[in-house]
């Protein structure tokens, strides 16, 4: 292309120059004859034609160069000259170095070099390239920073990619046993929170104690607990995911982050659970009844349910596992036994996983006061997912 833009002018300005060159050439020879024989010339119209002759000799030069240079240019990048088919030419060469350009290959390994375009292209021209390997997923893993040791374990924070890709405060606690023994693996409890941008442990500050407590009374078995950050756009995500629990209830992202980091029994519903608290109980309802291959029990309490979106969320769950769910209310908590009454009923007369689901209902915890009671709740939580999930530790 560059070739066929100066050409023309190449040749005009080539044209032109011989044109005036030869009129210099002429006027010259007649002011020649005019001296021998004493006559007087004009010299003016030969010296501007010669000028005239030399620019445009200035410019073929100029052209002739930009043209030699989009030459090599062309042949640099294509590989191709006088020299392509010998041992040491541009072919080799670029057989050799590869192109600049790299990809990642599949398996996460070095940079593979890719090959000149026109070179594949005359190699086989029959055949369309095929289209570039797309690359694995590698492994998301984020620094968590310890931010204090409550219940007598460690609680962790850091950035983790949610659903939508941006990131999310994510709060991991590692139980004292964590520490004690260096070879053990954990099982992974995800609390939902119900407050955008919070996450569950700013709700319901005493968790770590119930569940340490659960431990040391010897009736329940040590995991890792996963607080992640509430979604924003809405001031209740739990009432959003009542009416589309499928939406939130996988988060990759998470797991992958959470089983590099720590160490975990492998994601799964042998070893991952859901928790949540009062307005955050619909999500983990919906976690466990939406997606039982991927968690193995789910824990509510004091809940308020949308029974009829939670069976329907049942029955287009994935064919593979039986959803396994307590329900836990306060002794004095009518409206929330009602409530979880009500979720078990609608879930027997559901279809698919929703009738198959297997349903506990946790009703006689009471005390003096009312965060006494949720702490007795939380205990009771604790040992129903220790008693799901900690088998296989």
């Amino acid at each position: 292309m560059v070739r066929s833009l100066l050409i023309v002018p190449l040749l005009a300005a080539a044209g032109g120059g011989v044109w005036l060159a030869r009129g210099a050439l002429l006027r010259w020879r007649d002011l020649r004859a005019a001296e021998t024989y004493e006559l007087a010339g004009e010299h003016r119209p030969m010296l501007l034609r010669a000028a005239g002759a030399m620019v445009c000799g200035v410019g073929v030069t100029v052209l002739t160069l930009l043209t030699a240079l989009g030459t090599f240019g062309a042949l640099s990048g294509d590989g191709t000259g006088d020299g392509a088919g010998g041992p040491g030419g541009l072919t080799g060469s670029a057989g050799s170095l590869g192109s600049v350009a790299g990809r990642l290959d599949g398996s996460g390994g070095g940079w593979q070099a890719a090959p000149p375009a026109e070179v594949a292209d005359a190699a086989a021209p029959a055949t369309p390239a095929p289209p570039a390997p797309t690359p694995s997923p590698l492994p998301v893993v984020s620094r968590f920073d310890s931010v204090g040791h409550p219940g007598g374990g460690e609680l962790l924070q850091s950035a983790v990619p949610g659903p939508d890709g941006h990131p999310r405060n994510v709060r991991v606690w590692l139980p004292a046993q964590y520490a004690k023994d260096p070879n053990a693996r954990f099982p992974v409890v995800v609390m939902h929170a119900a407050t955008p941008r919070k996450t569950a442990d700013a709700e319901v500050p005493d968790v770590f104690e119930g569940l340490a407590s659960a431990v040391q009374s010897a009736k329940g078995k040590p995991f890792i607990l996963v607080a992640p950050e509430a979604p924003n756009g809405t001031a209740h995500p739990c009432e959003l995911v009542a009416a589309a629990p499928m939406a939130v209830a996988d988060d990759a992202a998470l797991r992958t982050t959470i089983a590099a980091t720590f160490r975990t029994l492998p994601p799964g519903p042998a070893a991952w659970g859901a928790l949540g608290v009062e307005d955050g109980a619909p999500c983990a309802a919906a976690a466990g009844l939406a997606r039982p291959d991927l968690y193995g029990a789910a824990a509510a309490v004091s809940g308020r349910y949308d029974a009829a979106a939670l069976v329907r969320t049942g029955a287009e769950a994935p064919a593979t596992g039986t959803p396994r769910l307590l329900l836990a209310a306060g002794k004095a908590d009518a409206a929330g036994l009602d409530a979880a009454r009500k979720l078990q009923s609608a879930l027997r007369g559901g279809t698919g996983a929703a009738a198959r689901a297997e349903v506990r209902i946790s009703d006689n915890a009471t005390d003096y006061s009312a965060d006494r009671i949720r702490l007795r709740l939380v205990r009771q939580a604790a040992q129903y997912l220790g008693e799901a999930l900690g088998k296989a530790s």
